[in-house]
């Protein structure tokens, strides 16, 4: 039996309460409605950005992202993506038509190394993809700049990494999109969701046709609705439909958790930030890697790196790890190197996960523990204790 699980409590009885006195009204509103734009509109105050879509997940996120992509660039071209990530950050390059290349990850961020990235551009890239893996901040302002200098389009991955910030800004509104997860483990919940945040009006306007069906009554904008419905006189103004899209909808449900949760995210993260801070302070630095890069870090899971490879060793933590009861994931963010996955074999060889050593030892020698609002600092020195004791 799981004693200190991935994530605990993750639900209030505030937040089941608000759902609760929804579900009682005479004849309440279940499908996306105006909770899900309250929720919009309050993601948008938080994280600073014009505007957002609420979605039913995080990888829907990354598709819409990508099929904007593919709307702006139709014959395709590369796009730069991370070797540790989640499957939905590279299947939705897949998906839209576009190449992945692959850029190695920086060990103290986990996230893709500025300089792989600028190694990896090519007259064919067309955007980066950047995952801000565990909490961390994977932007550098050498990054930032490079791409503005190059007119690169920069796409967030923030999906595990909310209200983590680079020079005070919070990630998520530094390029074209962003894209979040509200996923049951992850710093905030809707049960299943996600949101897709930009400051371009026309993206926006394309993301709530694509969330929809593409249909064109979901644009914001009654100029917009006009320009089709002028442009297709034969079709009913009610159904037009500007591009081949999905359905991706959330809820009032959903909605009304997020705007619940959201209430306390800055102080659940600060609570993370505290644990991983004690954590890194107490597991044994001579084996364990500590020097991550905390800066504007918001905490998603503890990290464990061996320092040195040592499969014995590591065999040796997970079983002293399940006999405590204490769940890990083996290779971090995804499972670790997407690149030795079959889906992606077949597209870049057996061998190519070769090329990125950074990676493979976060796949074989790293894993991470979980971190959440409700782990007190007495169980975080219990976790600690269960692994330095491996060490001996």
């Amino acid at each position: 039996m799981l004693k200190y699980p991935l994530m605990r409590n993750n639900f209030s009885r505030d937040d089941l309460n608000a759902v609760i006195a929804h579900l009682q009204k005479d004849d309440p509103i279940l499908t996306n409605g105006p909770n899900c734009l309250a929720f919009e509109k309050e993601w948008n105050q938080w994280l600073g950005t014009k505007q957002s879509v609420f979605i039913n997940s995080g990888s829907s996120a990354n598709l819409l992202s990508m099929n904007i992509l593919k709307i702006m660039f139709p014959n395709g071209g590369e796009i730069i993506v991370p070797p540790l990530t989640w499957v939905s950050d590279i299947s939705s390059v897949l998906q839209t038509g576009f190449k992945p290349v692959f850029a190695d990850i920086d060990k103290r961020t986990l996230s893709m190394d500025t300089d792989q990235i600028i190694k990896k551009v090519t007259d064919n890239t067309r955007a980066v993809f950047m995952t801000h893996v565990q909490g961390f901040n994977g932007l550098t302002d050498r990054l930032l700049n490079f791409l503005h200098d190059k007119g690169i389009h920069l796409i967030e991955d923030v999906c595990e990494s909310h209200g983590a910030t680079h020079n005070g800004k919070r990630l998520g509104g530094f390029g074209l999109m962003s894209n979040f997860s509200f996923y049951y483990a992850h710093h905030m919940s809707t049960i299943e969701g996600g949101m897709v945040s930009t400051d371009d009006d026309q993206t926006y306007e394309t993301l709530r046709m694509l969330r929809s069906h593409g249909m064109v009554r979901e644009a914001s904008q009654p100029s917009t609705i006009e320009l089709y419905q002028t442009e297709n006189p034969e079709l009913n103004p009610k159904f037009i439909f500007a591009y081949p899209g999905y359905n991706m909808r959330n809820n009032e449900i959903g909605a009304i958790l997020g705007r619940e949760q959201l209430k306390r995210l800055d102080v659940n993260n600060e609570i993370r930030t505290r644990n991983n801070n004690h954590f890194l302070a107490t597991i044994n630095s001579d084996v364990y890697q500590t020097d991550f890069k905390l800066e504007g870090s918001s905490n998603y899971a503890f990290n464990l790196i061996l320092k040195e490879k040592d499969l014995t060793l590591m065999d040796r933590l997970m079983k002293t790890l399940d006999q405590h009861g204490v769940e890990y994931r083996r290779g971090s963010a995804g499972g670790g190197n997407q690149l030795r996955q079959p889906y992606l074999r077949q597209i870049v060889g057996n061998e190519a996960w070769k090329e990125y050593p950074m990676t493979e030892h976060v796949h074989f020698f790293g894993m991470y523990i979980g971190n959440f609002p409700d782990l007190k600092l007495n169980e975080v020195d219990e976790i600690v204790s269960v692994i330095n004791s491996a060490v001996n």
